[in-house]
């Protein structure tokens, strides 16, 4: 338990900052979750919309300390590389 009012304050930032980001985790992670689907679906249009909401997501996500640039960046690449072999091997 904390005992000074500063140690009290702490631990209130801390849930709040904690729900924040476990909010923001969980709205990449449906967004992936739903270009994943398209991709085994093999509906390439619907792919290319949720690939653009995920990349949007990581970027907003991206820019908060939340996750980190890179982390971001190479989350993208590997859900680009997938789209493209969805649209490669669709044409």
């Amino acid at each position: 338990m904390p005992n000074t009012e500063s140690a009290k304050k702490r631990v209130r930032q801390n849930e709040n900052r904690n729900a924040i980001n476990n909010w923001r985790k969980r709205q990449v992670k449906d967004q992936i979750k739903s270009f994943l689907k398209a991709v085994t679906d093999k509906d390439s249009k619907v792919a290319e919309t949720e690939f653009r909401k995920v990349c949007a997501i990581l970027d907003k996500v991206s820019s908060t300390s939340t996750l980190h640039k890179n982390t971001a960046s190479r989350k993208k690449g590997r859900l680009h590389k997938r789209l493209k072999a969805l649209t490669g091997s669709a044409k």
